[in-house]
Parts: C-alpha cells; structure tokens; sequence
C-alpha cells in the first residue's frame, strides 16, 4: 500500500481548494497520479489518503478518506511514503507570510523524513520577502516533482534554476455538462480590501446597462468573506431596478459547477470561479484583484476589470462578443 498526505488550503469551505482537493483524491485513486508523477505503484494497488484539514471530520466525510488536524499531521506524514502540496497558492506572503511558513515547514518536514515530497499543480509567489524566497527556493530544489498551473510560475522557477512541468489547473480537467441558458448572468465577488464602494456602484450600473431584461445569480464561493458583498451587491442592484437577483450560499462543488455551467455570461473575481467559467465554456470576465487572476485571463484571453477602474464598457462590449468556442484547453 501507497501512503499519500496532501497539504493544501483544505477544510475552510473556500471553493476552489475543496475542488481540487476532490480532483486530487479521484487522480490518487484511479492512480492516474502515480503514473503522471512517476511513482512505482500499480494500477490495483491499495492508495492510502491522509488530507491535513481544518475541519478533519467534514473533510473525511466528504472525500471518503483519512484526515488530520493542521497542526497534528506529524504522525501521517512519518508513516507516509508520498507528501503532496498543493494546488491553489501556497507559496506566496502576498496573503500572509505566517501562511507561507507553513506550507513551507510541512515540506521541510517531508524533506527531512526522506518522503517523495511532490508540489501539485500550484501556481508559485509572489514571494517578496528575502527569507521567504530564500527559503522557497531551497524546499523547491529537494523535492521529488514540481507541476505549476500558468506560464508564470513556469518561468519564475526556470530563472531558480529549479524544474518544473506545465499542467493544466485540476478543474481543467473536470467535465462539465454545457447546459447554457440565455438570460442568465452569474456574478462572482468576494470581499477584498480594494474592492470599493465607487468600484461596486460602478460594476452595479453597467449589469443594470446590459442585463436589465435578464435574471442575476450572485455566488458566494466562501460565504465567511463572500456572502457579504454578494448580498450588499444585490441591494444594490435591487435599488437601481433590478428585481430578478438572488444569491447562492453555501454552495457544494456540485452546485457550483451546475449553476456555472447554465450560464450565458460570468463576471468574476475569484479565480477557480473563472476556471469553471472556462472549463463550462460559458462567456467569462475576469475581475483583477490577485496576480492568479491576471495570469488565467491572459491564458485564456479573458477580458479584465482593474479594481482601480470605473468604467467598463470596453471589457463589457468584449465579453458579450466573446468566442469561447476559440479557446484550447
């Protein structure tokens, strides 16, 4: 039996990790992984899953597999044989530095104890910190297989010195039924320091300017940031006329991809919102309020909103004449 650990951004209800936190678990287990990360296992052979979580029992309940507590991992990772970390964005201090040590020191730990340490799919900094680079750097250099999810990382370790292999984000690779419907517009926001009243207001009169005869779904992807301003967002559609919107809370990976998937348009912030978006083959804008964000919709050729820009017109003309059809995944 193959022992695996995976280190990731898991038990917070945040969408996008959970995603591919089950993307992940259904490679391990069909053992496509082993075959894609060169590990010398066999195609019937019993796999063994331990996801470090913040919430170990809900997380094991919705994986079918073993978890642990984020700060008790030691004892499944000295009787593991494979460390997994990722995806998502780990290996940055834009968000926090606290964070980057900790992911960091989980793959020191399985450095040190000989595990086959494996970085999944992750998309790599911005690390700005003198010790966070150094220390990124040197945990990279002694792992087993690097993956990244954009051109960006791609380069950023090539200039290390270190390598890595170009792969598609996990949700890419889900196949998503194409329900589209006409007159539904999705709208994906989560709270974020810049994301202003006047930037709010301004994304509020071009929806009302475009999609006034259409129905609006708001997304909340995490509802301890995002429920929020999805439902200030709504008041204030509601205010300048708009009747037909709701929000979605408390949404399963499930339904995500099913609303996602109905959709005619998608205006969204978050990243693995915009991954569906794609992936659903449903016309998709981006909003810009994190360096991922700016990397898939130069991908992928995605129109983008500047939190810092009131005026939307062009980005708006583009998405309505957007060709999804055009675009290789």
């Amino acid at each position: 039996m193959t022992k695996y650990v995976v280190s990731g951004y898991i038990g917070f209800d945040n969408f996008g990790d959970e995603a591919i936190a089950k993307a992940l678990v259904d490679k391990i287990s069909s053992g496509n992984f082993d075959s894609e990360y060169e590990l010398v296992s066999k195609n019937d052979e019993k796999r063994s899953i331990t996801l470090i979580s913040s919430n170990p029992q809900k997380t094991a309940s919705l994986y079918g597999v073993d978890s642990c507590e984020m700060l008790k991992f030691f004892k499944s990772l000295i009787n593991s044989d494979v460390l997994i970390s990722g995806g998502g964005s780990l290996l940055q201090d834009v968000t926090s530095k606290k964070s980057l040590f900790y992911y960091l020191g989980i793959i020191y730990l399985g450095i040190i104890l000989r595990k086959k340490v494996i970085i999944f799919s992750q998309g790599i900094g911005p690390v700005n910190s003198k010790l966070g680079k150094f220390l990124t750097k040197l945990a990279l250099k002694n792992c087993y297989k690097i993956s990244v999810r954009d051109e960006k990382s791609l380069r950023l370790l090539n200039g290390w010195g270190i390598n890595a292999r170009l792969v598609k984000d996990p949700i890419l690779e889900i196949d998503l039924p194409n329900k589209h419907q006409k007159g539904v517009v999705g709208i994906q926001l989560r709270r974020f320091p810049t994301v202003s009243d006047k930037f709010l207001n301004s994304l509020a009169d071009e929806i009302v300017k475009r999609f006034s005869d259409k129905r609006i779904e708001i997304y909340s992807f995490q509802d301890s940031i995002d429920l929020s301003v999805c439902e200030d967002f709504k008041r204030l559609l509601n205010k300048k006329g708009l009747v037909n919107v709701e929000v979605f809370a408390n949404l399963s990976i499930n339904d995500v991809f099913d609303k996602i998937s109905m959709l005619e348009y998608l205006v969204a912030m978050r990243f693995h919102a915009n991954v569906v978006g794609i992936k659903a083959g449903v016309k998709t804008l981006a909003i810009n309020y994190d360096i991922k964000v700016k990397k898939i919709a130069e991908e992928f050729n995605l129109p983008l909103i500047e939190l810092t820009d009131y005026d939307f017109s062009e980005q708006f003309d583009n998405l309505i004449k957007q060709d999804m059809t055009q675009i290789n995944i």
